[in-house]
């Protein structure tokens, strides 16, 4: 019999942000229905902007895939790591073929948005995979 009590994995300072950014990317996807900022509000799946029925099913679907990889991050579970790179290589996909599917408008604003909002979504994304690895030793 061990007198020593299990101590639960501390989360670092990186992962906390981590955790944090994907708990308001799951609320933000929870509310993709609703389209509060008009219609270019839907949620994009394998590079498509959705509306109606399928926007108000998978974009909560994908909030609560994001809301337990958040708590997974959160609490240091092991499930979180292939959640990771699960959702790293699904927006690698989905921004390839949004690329693809999406007429461009005129103009290098949306060009620099677009190089920026592609840099960022992959790197958070493949930076919190990167992260649990580096740690999967400690996860529960």
């Amino acid at each position: 019999m061990s007198t020593h009590a299990h101590v639960p994995a501390v989360r670092d300072r990186t992962l906390t942000v981590f955790a944090v950014v994907f708990g308001l990317l799951a609320v933000s996807n929870f509310l993709k229905p609703l389209q509060l900022g008009g219609s270019r509000t839907g949620f994009v799946f394998l590079g498509q902007r959705l509306s109606g029925t399928p926007n108000a099913i998978i974009g909560p679907l994908f909030g609560l895939y994001l809301l337990l990889y958040a708590v997974g991050i959160w609490r240091m579970r092991r499930y979180a790591l292939p959640m990771a790179w699960a959702y790293a290589a699904y927006v690698v996909v989905n921004l390839l073929l949004f690329n693809v599917r999406t007429p461009r408008p005129p103009g290098t604003g949306y060009l620099l948005f677009g190089l920026v909002y592609m840099v960022v979504a992959v790197a958070v994304s493949s930076g919190a995979a990167w992260a649990l690895s580096k740690r999967k030793d400690a996860l529960a």
